[in-house]
């Protein structure tokens, strides 16, 4: 494994946070079950704390740990046509697994597999889902290279992952799947 890539993890498990890129645009995360890490990525990015955060899984497996049973239509119309991929899915999740900052509060989860080998190498390693939003300030725009990242961003964040971000230079789509029918909420890549 890439020495850098190493360091990247060590940090995510010691509750650092990383810059990475991504099949969509540049990401910044911390682990999910490390609820200071959490706050620390919210005040990071001037996130408001009610606002929910999207989290990066390395396979269904992974997010079905963290969510109520997947409805079957969702697994097979979505999931298995899409991930891993630029789709976002927004579904009912196990509350007590998911810190309430990531939820918004909230009883759902939005989550995403990437198709990206730095971000999945990352989680699979980390064994635990990624806090995935794109690494900007809030409401700044995405950066979809390393260029467009933020020079103060890359100054507070513990560590940052260069890299071939995704040819998609789009966000992901996202569907609330916790409603029927499914709404649409974002469209991006991803066309529904």
């Amino acid at each position: 494994m890439d020495r850098k890539i190493e360091k990247a993890i060590e940090i995510l498990k010691n509750g650092g946070i990383v810059i990475f890129p991504t099949d969509t645009a540049f990401g910044i995360g911390c682990r999910i079950d490390d609820e200071n890490a959490v706050k620390k990525l919210f005040k990071i990015r001037k996130r408001p704390f009610s606002k929910a955060t999207p989290v990066l899984v390395d396979s269904l497996e992974m997010s079905q740990r963290y969510l109520l049973p997947i409805d079957k239509e969702v697994i097979n119309k979505l999931i298995k046509q899409y991930w891993p991929g630029a789709l976002t899915l927004i579904l009912q999740c196990i509350k007590v697994k998911v810190p309430k900052l990531v939820r918004g509060g909230g009883n759902t989860l939005g989550v995403r597999m990437p198709n990206h080998p730095i971000a999945l190498s990352l989680i699979k390693n980390l064994g635990v889902p990624l806090l995935g939003p794109s690494a900007n300030f809030s409401n700044e725009k995405t950066p979809f290279s390393f260029d467009d990242l933020n020079p103060e961003l890359i100054k507070v964040a513990d560590y940052v992952l260069n890299g071939e971000e995704g040819a998609e230079k789009n966000v992901s789509t996202i569907i609330d799947c916790s409603v029927t029918p499914w709404k649409v909420l974002r469209q991006g890549t991803v066309k529904i």
